[in-house]
């Protein structure tokens, strides 16, 4: 399997790839990867490329207008605590925990208005919460033409080669 992959070089456009070994899992290229380093071998000429994505959602749970008005006012109050605590650091005394305070209310009040508006933008058609993730069907490690060959001796010796 032979891919042109835009290089970031100025005085080259393109360059050959070529694939070294399949993997069914993110875990086998991430070995045979780690073996080639170990080995010396220059891992700047190698990729590892997941195929054939998938987009998996987990579902967690149902949302309502409460639970996306409590999360948003969570998020906000954690960004509220945050830049309290950055203007508080220039506030002395009781100055520095009002800052903390003010900045906690105001950022749980606006993230509960925007997760409030978030859902109710929805309008109903998205009545749960869910987990994102990408995974692919298999993971191909890939290097430069020069190096494939070298790559797979060493993957062979090191049984890291599938069959």
């Amino acid at each position: 399997m032979t891919m042109f992959v835009m290089s970031d070089q100025p005085n080259r456009t393109a360059q050959a790839w070529n694939t070294v070994a399949r993997y069914p899992d993110y875990a086998g290229a991430q070995a045979a990867v780690d073996r080639l380093s170990k080995e010396g071998f220059p891992v700047e000429e190698l990729s590892i490329v997941g195929s054939d994505l998938q987009l998996v959602e987990k579902v967690i749970g149902r949302l309502s207008r409460g639970k996306a008005t409590g999360n948003g006012a969570a998020s906000g109050a954690w960004f509220g605590l945050l830049v309290g605590l950055l203007v508080g650091i220039f506030a002395s005394g009781a100055g520095f925990l009002a800052a903390i305070l003010l900045g906690v209310v105001t950022g749980a009040a606006w993230g509960a208005l925007f997760g409030l508006v978030a859902y109710s933008a929805t309008e109903g058609r998205r009545d749960f919460a869910a987990v994102p993730s990408i995974s692919a069907a298999h993971y191909d490690v890939i290097a430069t033409h020069g190096a494939v060959e070298r790559a797979r001796v060493m993957l062979s010796q090191a049984g890291l080669l599938p069959h």
